[in-house]
């Protein structure tokens, strides 16, 4: 094929890696990059004997599909010479390293018709559309057109803005160097405080390293929305030994859905400014040091229950992330306002939090009643109490929670009278009024028979009365041997 102009040869996977200094005498570099914020991923193809001119164009990533799909536009910095070369590009792309892909070189309309009137036009404008169907880690290739943004302190006061108009109660932009919270995770780990959760071991450093997790982060987005409902009081509830205590945060709908759902409806806002960008939404559900970033991101700091704090909201709220590939402006930390207080400390029913910004999760409630898939430790069962799904002692007695306010989402408002629901009420639910009725709801996932387990011991801990007595009777025979074990003790207890 002659064009008249200079041909080259270019392997992607050989010659360019994005976000690196180019080799020496190699082709001239075919990305335009006024941001490097997709180090380390590649672009697995493999394109050969283009016509290069000298015309730059502009061509951005359009769309992201499935983890494991991206449509791409990567920009180029030299445009094809169009004439001759569309078919041979094509059969070189899906003959040559491009396995399964369509290319497809598509010249402006308008450039077409000029170039029929005259083919001794000295450039034509092009486009190059690839569609990538492998798998690129679990972020997605950044878009090349950030040099647009001219001011990204407006962006990111715009981005909390948004935030607030999608329910969220603060928006805080945080970096990725967390070596602190690294390092007291590894101390955490390595004393064997996490129990069963081996999961928090099993990812490494990518839980201290956002970039780790998501290639190409250079920023956290971190939003915080309150979840305190209006329901019974807290710490009356806990005083009648009838009732059952369910943490305030799962008497409504999963936060889960709530929060990634308007987490990804701000993605999608920022994308609508900036063009596709690298991102991911997480809330409560990978490997993330939420507190660490939320106090990093100026959302507060970080209490000796290991809570995040805030003045305005204490910590009756959720926490969700987008980690992002954009150079924000970071927010500044904000001080610690805990002082001598030890409340948290002092009140936690089976002494968990063995030292201030320190819990052993083998001895909170909260992990006994959720995590913990077995039998619950005998000795640990009585100073439970009637808490049946999670614990909130050391945030109900937290002087910065006496004004929290009262979340505005209608979807954490308490469902099926959790608030005030007894013991041996929620004891004689069957498997398929749990089901129906914890539909939507964080408290699902623990299943029916850690849902009977846990009100098997709040039953031991009530006090003696027939009602009780004869409801733990009505489990004696239950089918799991998890559920048989902790209502015999509770009905030792009463006998005793």
């Amino acid at each position: 094929m002659d064009t008249g102009s200079p041909t080259c040869s270019f392997d992607a996977k050989r010659d360019f890696e994005v976000g690196r200094r180019q080799p020496g005498k190699r082709p001239p570099r075919p990305f335009n990059q006024p941001d490097a914020v997709a180090g380390e991923i590649f672009v697995q193809t493999r394109i050969e004997k283009f016509a290069w001119i000298g015309q730059p164009i502009e061509i951005k990533v359009i769309q992201v599909y499935l983890r494991n799909s991206i449509k791409l536009n990567e920009g180029i910095c030299r445009t094809l010479d169009i004439s001759g070369v569309s078919e041979r590009a094509q059969q070189s792309a899906r003959q040559r390293g491009l396995a399964g892909t369509e290319v497809a070189l598509e010249p402006d309309r308008e450039l077409r018709r000029q170039h029929a009137r005259n083919r001794c036009a000295e450039r034509q404008r092009g486009r190059l559309v690839g569609q990538v169907q492998q798998y690129i880690g679990l972020g997605m290739i950044g878009s090349m057109g950030h040099a647009e943004i001219s001011d990204w302190g407006a962006l990111a006061a715009r981005i909390k803005d948004w935030g607030r108009e999608l329910g969220f109660d603060a928006i805080g932009i945080g970096g990725i160097d967390l070596p602190e919270a690294e390092q007291g995770l590894a101390d955490w780990l390595a004393a064997g405080f996490h129990g069963e959760m081996d999961y928090m071991a099993r990812h490494g450093t990518r839980r201290s390293r956002p970039a780790e997790l998501v290639p190409g982060t250079l920023r956290v987005i971190s939003a915080r929305m309150n979840y305190r409902p209006e329901a019974a009081d807290a710490a009356a509830n806990l005083a009648d030994a009838t009732r059952a205590y369910l943490s305030r945060y799962a008497l409504g709908r999963d936060y889960h859905k709530v929060i990634r759902a308007r987490l990804q409806k701000l993605a999608e806002r920022i994308e609508s400014e900036t063009g596709p960008f690298i991102h991911r939404v997480f809330t409560d559900s990978a490997p993330v040091m939420e507190v660490a970033i939320a106090s990093g991101a100026g959302l507060g700091w970080r209490g000796k229950h290991t809570l995040l704090l805030t003045r305005e909201a204490g910590s009756w709220f959720f926490l969700g992330e987008i980690l992002v590939g954009l150079p924000l402006p970071l927010d500044e930390p904000v001080s610690d306002h805990c002082g001598t207080c030890r409340r948290c400390l002092d009140v936690c029913p089976t002494g968990a939090i063995v030292a201030p910004y320190q819990v052993d999760a083998r001895r909170c409630i909260s992990y006994l009643t959720i995590e913990l898939k077995g039998s619950i430790p005998a000795g640990l069962r009585p100073l439970i109490g009637n808490r049946v799904y999670g614990c909130d002692d050391c945030q109900i007695h937290c002087p910065w929670n006496r004004d929290a306010p009262i979340t505005r989402e209608t979807d954490f408002a308490v469902r099926h009278g959790l608030d005030r629901a007894t013991l041996v009420d929620l004891f004689g639910w069957t498997q398929q009024a749990f089901e129906s009725r914890m539909a939507g709801s964080a408290i699902l996932r623990i299943g029916y028979e850690r849902w009977l387990r846990n009100l098997a011991v709040g039953l031991g801990n009530a006090p003696t009365s027939s009602q009780v007595v004869d409801a733990l009777r009505t489990r004696q025979e239950d089918s799991s041997a998890l559920v048989r074990e902790h209502v015999e003790w509770a009905l030792a207890r009463h006998a005793a």
